[in-house]
This record gives structure tokens, C-alpha cells and sequence, in this order.
């Protein structure tokens, strides 16, 4: 298996990345190919390591060279299409090839999306992918989707990111049946905008044969409650849920930090405490959760936060392994044919009935 890295993608690249795929070559199976500007990574590596190539500190990296960057200030589409040797292009376009078997990036989310569409393709029957992304909740943790690719949603769409939610949940986490919520301003059924409202219609009528289970309309103070397994939502929405999240986890850490170091005495009565403060650390820390797979695309894609560093990067990495290893790709395209059949037959059944 080769997981194909964007060198040059994320606020901290590409030293982030580079010292990432250094430490996560002996977590994982997989080779990692750093895709980017090969001078600049050998300089780094020169730097950091003292070795000439990556491959003398492990045979299972290597470099493919990309001259271009697509940067956060680019229009996604039209850095796509006009740049064809930047690293996030020559990633996919590796991907579509089957010169590696997942593709992971920090950079422009717009791009990636794009590039996921444009280059690699949609599963055939899903109208838009959307970012799947892990938070953690009381004693579990639950997916949210779409957490940031498609600011503007149709009711199909909330009803195919519960269904992908599903298939992934399934196959890389072993949940028979994920409880899926629909993230809204309050539980009742009549609450929301007409999106939502039209969304719980879909969702409640379909979860079953789908193979989810609809928990209904969830508050946003509920979901970490550990009640689902998934949280579905507009990518509008589920952006903002997921960068406050993010927020309000440092704010607590920071906090926590403060108070334990206000004196000698705090600290020292703080040191009982020490192994259970850590265990909450680790649990409300986003990084621990690694990246977001694009579900919907025809190949695996991940995409890495963009403040990622060594120790998130690393937690990427090793969840695209996961996340290519579970197949899940495969499998929602499986459903998604199964689907079209079905709904193929009814359709020339019903012809058939019609012309009689």
C-alpha cells in the first residue's frame, strides 16, 4: 500500500509533513510519498535528519517532485485546472492511476474538493461528497458530516452524507447500525429551516433500508453526549460546529494550564489529579482524531487540518491507512450500484405496467 502525502500543503509545511511521514513510517505499513518540491524536501531532510534522502532514513519513503503549490489565497477550480504540476494535482492524478492507494492533504479545502470532483471523480449516484470528520463525545466519539465542503445543501444531500456516514462507520469502526442525528436548533420534528425540515422527512423514511438508524433532530449541546454515532448537517453548519468545537477544546486545555501553574500550591495539589487531567487532555484534544475523509469520491481522500502538525499529521497518516484498508470506497460504490439497480428495475417494471 502507498499513502500519497502532500508535502507542501498546511500552515507548517512542509517541515510538519516531512517530520510526520518520518515518524509515522514505523507506526504504519504502508510506504509514504512525499509529493512536493524534491529540492526543497532534500534540503529539509539535509537539515533535520542529516541524510541526503529520505529513503536513507527508511527505504518506504520516497519523493515524487511537484515545482508548483496550489496556496489558500488560489481560486480552487482554477488552480486545479492551471496548475497541473503542484503537488496537490500530481497527488491526484497518482491517485487516479493507481500509483498509490489514498491520498492525503492539508491544503486548500476548495482545491481538494475540486481536484477530488474534477480529477479522481464522483461515485457514480452520489450528487456531492462531503467531509467526514471525528470529534470526540462522552465515552465515544461520533462522525460529523458534511463538516465543511458544501456550504449550500440540498435535503438529498443530508440524506447521502447518513448513508455514506453509515457504510464508513460500518466498515472502518464495526458500528452494525450508527445512530445517525441530524443536527438542528431544537428536537422537534417541526423545528428548523426548510432545509431541515425537509432533510428529517428523507432521513426518517430512509434510515432503515439504508441501513442507519434516525435518532432525529440533535442540539448541538447533545452531540458530544455520546447518543450517536453520527452528526449530519449542511457544510455550512457543520464547519462552524466543528471549528468552535475546536475552540472551545483549547480554551478548556488553556484554562486548565493557567489555573495549575497560578502558584507552587495549586500545582502541588493538582498532582493527584495529574493522570486523570491527562486522560481528559487526550480525549478533548481534535488532534487525536487525525483528518476528514472525503466520502463520495471514487478513490480515498483525507484532508488534514490545515494548522496540522508533526503529532496531527502523524495521526493522519495512519488514519488513511485505516481508511483505505476498510475499503469503504469500494463499498459505498457497491451500495450505490446496488441502488441504481433497484431503482432501474422499478422504474422498467412500472414501464412495463404503464405500457400494458
Amino acid at each position: 500500500m502507498k499513502i500519497l502525502f502532500d508535502a507542501m500543503g498546511g500552515d507548517n509545511a512542509p517541515e510538519a509533513n516531512i517530520r510526520a511521514a518520518v515518524t509515522a513510517i514505523n507506526e504504519v505499513k504502508a510506504d509514504i510519498v512525499l509529493i512536493g518540491k524534491e529540492q526543497v524536501i532534500n534540503q529539509k531532510i539535509k537539515e533535520i535528519y542529516n541524510k541526503n534522502s529520505v529513503t536513507e532514513i527508511n527505504e518506504r519513503l520516497k519523493i515524487v517532485n511537484a515545482e508548483e503549490e496550489i496556496t489558500m489565497e488560489d481560486t480552487p477550480t482554477k488552480a486545479i485546472k492551471a496548475k497541473k504540476d503542484s503537488s496537490m494535482v500530481v497527488g491526484f492524478n497518482m491517485l487516479k492511476n493507481d500509483e498509490g492507494d489514498v491520498f492525503v492533504s492539508a491544503g486548500n479545502s476548495g482545491a481538494l474538493l475540486a481536484g477530488a470532483t474534477l480529477i479522481v471523480g464522483r461515485i457514480k449516484g452520489v450528487d456531492r461528497p462531503g467531509l467526514a470528520g471525528m470529534l470526540p463525545a462522552f465515552e465515544s466519539k461520533f462522525l460529523l458530516m458534511d463538516a465543511g465542503a458544501n456550504t449550500n445543501c440540498k435535503p438529498i444531500n443530508i440524506l447521502q452524507f447518513a448513508q455514506m456516514a453509515g457504510i464508513y462507520l460500518r466498515n472502518t469502526y464495526g458500528i452494525k447500525k450508527p445512530k445517525v442525528g441530524l443536527l438542528n436548533n431544537g428536537t422537534e420534528e417541526s423545528k428548523g429551516n426548510d432545509l431541515m425540515k425537509e432533510s428529517f422527512v428523507l432521513l426518517k423514511e430512509n434510515a432503515d433500508k439504508m441501513g442507519f438508524e434516525f435518532y432525529g433532530n440533535i442540539e448541538g449541546r447533545d452531540a458530544f453526549s455520546g447518543v450517536v454515532d453520527a452528526v449530519v448537517t449542511d457544510g455550512f453548519t457543520g464547519n462552524i460546529f466543528l471549528k468552535t468545537t475546536e475552540g472551545v477544546g483549547k480554551m478548556v486545555k488553556r484554562n486548565l494550564k493557567k489555573e495549575a501553574n497560578k502558584s507552587i500550591f495549586s500545582k502541588i495539589s493538582l498532582i493527584p489529579a495529574l493522570p486523570i487531567m491527562k486522560r481528559f487532555a487526550k480525549a478533548m484534544d481534535y488532534k487525536e482524531y487525525g483528518g476528514a475523509p472525503f466520502l463520495g469520491v471514487k478513490k480515498p481522500v483525507v484532508k488534514a487540518h490545515g494548522s496540522s502538525d508533526e503529532k496531527l499529521f502523524v495521526y493522519t497518516l495512519k488514519q488513511a491507512e485505516q481508511f483505505a484498508e476498510a475499503k469503504s470506497v469500494d463499498i459505498i460504490t457497491e451500495e450505490y450500484r446496488k441502488m441504481q439497480a433497484a431503482e432501474g428495475s422499478e422504474n422498467a417494471a412500472e414501464e412495463t405496467i404503464q405500457t400494458n
